[in-house]
């Protein structure tokens, strides 16, 4: 019997535990104890859906995109609320920016995906069918290559190297 047999997702298995903890707002041993049974046995039973797990991804710089990531929610807060408090509707320049996609991986694509939409002012819309360009809106981008530019060099390129 191997590692992998005993705990298939170790990371899954880690944020199922805690994200239990969280859910329960407790940490006492019993709530714990629940939460690593259900850790190990959560992803046991959904191992044969997973075939194209991801490998060798570099959890450095995932802690780092992560910082990134709640940097520029914090900073976008604060922007979009000077916006909606300064700025009339009609002198906004909304509009659709098309991503093209260079990451392939469904785990890549999704976490920007997510990423674009929990940083306030844009919001990711529609992904196309092979999954080669993202739609994104954007609340107010006067330079919609610019905004694209930014999610490709900010974002995506930090995903290309975590899940090379």
């Amino acid at each position: 019997m191997t590692y992998r047999n005993v705990v298939p997702h170790p990371l899954l298995t880690l944020l199922l535990v805690v994200t239990w903890c969280l859910l329960t707002n407790s940490v006492h041993l019993g709530n714990v104890i629940l939460a690593a049974i259900l850790g190990v046995v959560i992803p046991k039973m959904t191992f044969a859906y997973w075939p194209d797990a991801p490998h060798g991804i570099k959890a450095g710089r995932m802690v780092s995109y992560v910082l990134v990531v709640v940097w520029d929610i914090l900073l976008a807060n604060v922007a979009v609320a000077w916006l909606v408090l300064t700025r009339p509707n009609r002198k906004m320049a909304s509009t659709w920016v098309t991503i093209p996609l260079d990451i392939r991986t469904p785990e890549a694509i999704t976490i920007l995906a997510g990423t674009i939409t929990l940083t306030p002012g844009t919001v990711s819309a529609d992904l196309s069918d092979g999954g080669h360009s993202l739609l994104v809106h954007a609340l107010d981008a006067p330079d919609p290559d610019a905004v694209r530019d930014e999610i490709k060099t900010r974002y995506e390129a930090r995903l290309k190297e975590i899940f090379a």
